[in-house]
């Protein structure tokens, strides 16, 4: 679709004082997802992980349906960072002439230049947590997994682009280091149609990722 209807990144409840963050208690989710009613978002740590820099919205790997979730984006990060919900933004941040993906792709998201950064529209908060990576997955060789650990986290909520690669390959590591995955489906997308849909099929029977609304996740923080 065109990003109506489409979303996709991490999110975990916290609550914020004066102190810091204090997680929520811990808990365990069903493995396989069925129903939104069969789990509270409110009731474990969880967090928003997310992927939209210049160069895949306005740069050199712009798409159309990227530009399409940029508001339901950015409508979804306000929410999270409101209701204390942590912002974990997993960007590109490759080597010229060096990383295997740009042999792939061409020349995209190199470190320290503009096609790197986070798109103005979801304006970083001085909250939000920024990780580099320079593969498909925001796990590979980063701080993620202690990041979330140290935050408590229990379920990511992906969002980004693209379902049926950083985000597929992403939720792959959250479900194999144990964490449960959710994907906003408002918020997420693919070059086209039939990649976004089967990169979300494929999420749902590997993983259990059950994919929301914007409406139905504000409601869980």
């Amino acid at each position: 679709s065109s990003g109506q209807g489409n979303e996709s990144e991490i999110s975990i409840s916290w609550n914020y004082n004066e102190s810091g963050y204090i997680p929520h208690p811990a808990f365990t989710f069903e493995e396989g997802i069925d129903k939104i009613n069969s789990f509270d978002l409110k009731t474990g740590g969880k967090d928003d992980l997310a992927e939209l820099i210049n160069d895949f919205v306005t740069g050199a790997l712009a798409c159309d349906r990227g530009k399409a979730i940029v508001p339901y984006t950015a409508e979804l990060l306000d929410a999270a960072r409101a209701a204390g919900v942590p912002v974990i933004f997993c960007n590109d941040a490759h080597i010229a002439g060096i990383d295997r993906e740009l042999k792939l792709w061409g020349d995209h998201a190199i470190a320290g230049t503009p096609g790197a950064e986070v798109i103005p529209e979801l304006k970083v908060s001085s909250k939000d947590f920024v990780i580099p990576k320079r593969r498909y997955s925001g796990f590979f060789q980063t701080d993620l997994d202690i990041l979330l650990k140290e935050l408590g986290v229990k379920t990511v909520v992906m969002t980004g682009l693209h379902a049926h690669m950083c985000v597929r390959h992403t939720s792959a590591d959250a479900y194999c280091l144990g964490y449960d995955v959710v994907v906003a489906k408002q918020a997420t997308d693919s070059f086209t149609k039939e990649d976004y849909e089967g990169g979300l099929a494929y999420l749902k029977t590997c993983y259990g990722a059950d994919a929301y609304t914007n409406k139905e996740l504000k409601a869980m923080f």
